[in-house]
Formats: C-alpha cells, structure tokens, sequence
C-alpha cells in the first residue's frame, strides 16, 4: 500500500523541478510561457506537506523524481507544453487581429 501511495506521489510530482527553481518562479510573470509553473508550485506545497510528515517517503520522491525515466518523462511534456503555448499565444493574436479588423473596424 506504501509503494502504490508513493508511485501516485511520484506521478504527482513528474511536473515539478528542483525545489529552489519552484520557488523562485513567479506564476504571474508577464512573459512567461511555461505552463507547467502551477503544477511546480502544487508539487512543490505537496512535497513539503509530506517531508513534514514524513522526511522518509519524501527522499524517496526526490529520488524517484531524479530519476532518468522521470526526467525524461518531464523534458518530453515540457516540450509539448511549450508547443501547446505557442500556438495559443499565436491564435490569440490571430483573435485580437480579427477583433480589431471586422468588429471594431480599425
């Protein structure tokens, strides 16, 4: 029961970096176009509630988080999310130009 509790910890935790980086990440930052910063923040919070708890289940997550498999898993979404992103930012403007063109006239 221990390992499948740590494996969903584990999964949860596949969005988040390193501690510090969490940390010192702004999720209002005007440019930014990573979408994973909440999900790092959530892991984040949720691995310092259960380091509190237990400073052992949570060396695991970091260990299993540091993992190759892991990191791997992690730089592929990444990748994905940064994609997702631009062509978010790319059809918002391709909205605002119609907006101003047809609607407004301009």
């Amino acid at each position: 029961m221990l390992q499948s509790r740590a494996l969903v910890i584990a999964l949860i935790l596949l969005l988040s970096t390193t501690l510090p980086e969490v940390q010192s990440k702004s999720i209002f930052e005007k440019d930014r176009r990573d979408l994973l910063a909440i999900p790092e923040v959530i892991a984040s919070y949720f691995y310092e509630a259960v380091n509190k708890v237990s400073p052992k289940v949570g060396q695991f997550l970091l260990d299993t988080v540091q993992s190759p498999s892991v990191i791997a898993a992690r730089q592929r979404v990444i990748k994905e999310a940064a994609k997702v992103s631009i062509m978010f930012e790319q059809l918002i403007e391709k909205i605002k130009n119609l907006w101003y063109t047809r609607v407004l006239g301009y």
